[in-house]
């Protein structure tokens, strides 16, 4: 217990230090428990994932929390979550954009996993006192989706999923893509990578081409793409993010030859 008790009073010093010198560790950190339970995966947590990895400079703060807030909902994992979107908040996504990205993931992930998430949200809303205007802002017009690209993809839905399943064509067409994709609330490229991410968490690798194809196009980079693989890993485990990499290799290298 005094090796255990040390080891705290140093991680506590540390964060300490990074504080005064402007450089605080995100949060949230793990409860005292884990450190008594497993020292190793505290040490991991705060020396390693949130003292390092949260820091590495290829993908901003804001992206991390967005892609992690992504894993978390599209999982249903919502102990976790409330830390996380306090965190969120505080690397800049907006309560609207939260509420965006819940709704999005529904899509992706379950009604049940958001259903779940945004009574999380709300909870944390409530906390932090966020008015409602911040939350739901007001009706904006709907983007505008490349119409070739946005032709091409509707007639492969319609002819791929409409013969067996005429309903589901239905709703991908006229609302997964037609309605849900154009909301400003979120921009394209933030839907994009909430879905690469939710993809990945959940291991659908089948799904992941059109969408990290789509990422890229809507502005996600191939360093940036590469660093969400690498945070994910850590959030939704080694033998998921590990089944994503061929996925990546094959988009990249067809990337390449397309010029």
């Amino acid at each position: 217990m005094k090796l255990l008790a040390s080891a705290f009073a140093t991680l506590c010093f540390s964060a300490m230090v990074d504080a005064d010198q402007g450089l605080s560790r995100p949060d949230p950190k793990p409860s005292p428990d884990v450190l008594e339970v497993a020292p190793q995966l505290y040490s991991y947590t705060t020396q390693l994932l949130f003292g390092e990895v949260w820091k590495r400079q290829e993908l901003a703060p804001r992206d991390r929390s967005l892609i992690t807030l992504a894993a978390l909902v599209s999982n249903g994992q919502s102990a976790q979550l409330s830390g996380h979107v306090k965190l969120g908040l505080d690397n800049g996504v907006k309560p609207s954009e939260i509420s965006a990205l819940i709704t999005h993931l529904a899509f992706y992930g379950g009604w049940p996993n958001a259903m779940s998430a945004a009574a999380v949200a709300r909870q944390v809303f409530t906390e932090r006192q966020i008015p409602a205007e911040q939350i739901i802002p007001p009706t904006t017009e709907p983007l505008t989706l490349e119409p070739v690209a946005e032709a091409k993809r509707r007639a492969l839905v319609e002819a791929n999923v409409g013969a067996v399943a005429p309903g589901f064509a239905h709703y991908t067409n006229d609302v997964l893509f037609a309605d849900l994709w154009r909301q400003a609330d979120l921009t394209p490229r933030d839907r994009s990578l909430i879905t690469v991410a939710a993809l990945i968490a959940q291991g659908q690798a089948a799904q992941l081409p059109f969408h990290l194809n789509r990422a890229m196009d809507n502005g996600l980079t191939r360093a940036q793409a590469a660093e969400v693989l690498t945070h994910l890993a850590f959030y939704v485990g080694w033998p998921k993010a590990m089944s994503a990499v061929p996925v990546l290799k094959e988009v990249f290298d067809t990337r390449d030859k397309q010029g």
